[in-house]
C-alpha cells in the first residue's frame, strides 16, 4: 500500500481514533520493527507495529475484523477510557464485547446515558470531530427549580470563566420543575455541569439520550445493541452531507 501516516494506520486497523493512535505514540506505547516510533512517521503496511503490547502489523499482524458500531446505555459509575488506571469498571470490562472496540468520545463517570463504541476509526473521527457540529441531546435534572431566566442564558451560551470560554448557542426546553432537556454541537469537559455551576444549579443526574440520529430508547442501563442498517445508513449519509460541506467551503476559500 502507499505510505500512510501511522495514526491512520491504527485507525483503519480498528485499533484506536487517531487522536488516541497519537497519544500512544506520543506516550512511547507504540513500535515499529522494534523501534519507538513517533508522532506522525509513515509507514507502508510491512512493518511490525506494536500497539500497547499488541502485535497489529507485519507478518505477525492480525486480520481486520469486521465493522461493529454499538450503543450502549452507559451505567452511572462506569468510566469510558479502555485502561484500568481508574479503580471503576470500564465499558470495555462491562460490556466484554468478544471484537477488540472502543468509545466514540466520552461520557462522564458520574453521567449515564447513550456512548456508541466501534473498531472504525474514521467513523469515530468524523463523529468526534467539534467541528463537524454534530448533534448530542441530554436529560437533565438539576437541584432546585429553574425559570425561563435560565434558559434563556443556557441556550444563548454561557461563559465559563475555568476554560476560558463561551459554550456555542444550544437548544434548551424544560421538561419539569428542575429537569430539561438540551442539544449540545460542542463537547468541552463537563460542560453541562459547568454550564449550569456558572448559573448557580449543581447537576443531580444527566442522561444522554441521542447522538446525531441514534436515540437510546428504551434500552436498559448496562445493555447493549448494534445499530441497526437504517440507522447506520442515517448516520453515514449524514456524515458524507458534513464531507461535502467542507468540500465546498475550502473550494470557495480558494477561490478568493
Amino acid at each position: 500500500m502507499d505510505a500512510i501516516r501511522l495514526n491512520k494506520y491504527l485507525s483503519e486497523q480498528g485499533i484506536c481514533s487517531r487522536r488516541e493512535a497519537d497519544r500512544l505514540i506520543d506516550a512511547g506505547q507504540v513500535s515499529v520493527d522494534g523501534r519507538t516510533a513517533k508522532v506522525g512517521e509513515k509507514i507502508d503496511g510491512t512493518e511490525v507495529i506494536v500497539c500497547a503490547g499488541k502485535t497489529v502489523g507485519g507478518a505477525l499482524g492480525h486480520k481486520k475484523d469486521k465493522p461493529v458500531l454499538l450503543a450502549l446505555n452507559k451505567p452511572r459509575g462506569v468510566v469510558c477510557t479502555t485502561s484500568h488506571k481508574d479503580r471503576a469498571m470500564n465499558v470495555i470490562d462491562l460490556i466484554q464485547y468478544p471484537v477488540r472496540i472502543y468509545p466514540v468520545g466520552r461520557l462522564d463517570k458520574d453521567s449515564e446515558g447513550l456512548l456508541l463504541l466501534t473498531n472504525q476509526g474514521e467513523l469515530a473521527n468524523e463523529i468526534m470531530h467539534a467541528g463537524n457540529l454534530h448533534e448530542k441531546e441530554y436529560l437533565v435534572t438539576v437541584d432546585q427549580p429553574f425559570d425561563a431566566e435560565f434558559l434563556k442564558r443556557m441556550r444563548e451560551g454561557v461563559e465559563l470563566r475555568e476554560l476560558g470560554v463561551t459554550t456555542r448557542p444550544c437548544q434548551v426546553e424544560a421538561a419539569g420543575e428542575k429537569s430539561f432537556r438540551i442539544i449540545l454541537t460542542q463537547g468541552l469537559n463537563r460542560q453541562i455541569r459547568r454550564m449550569c455551576g456558572e448559573l448557580g444549579y449543581r447537576v443531580v443526574s444527566l442522561k444522554r439520550i441521542r447522538i446525531m440520529n441514534i436515540i437510546l430508547g428504551k434500552l436498559n442501563t448496562g445493555d447493549f445493541r448494534r445499530v441497526t442498517p437504517y440507522e447506520l445508513e442515517e448516520l453515514e449519509r449524514r456524515l458524507f452531507r458534513v464531507r461535502e460541506l467542507k468540500k465546498e467551503v475550502s473550494a470557495g476559500e480558494s477561490q478568493d
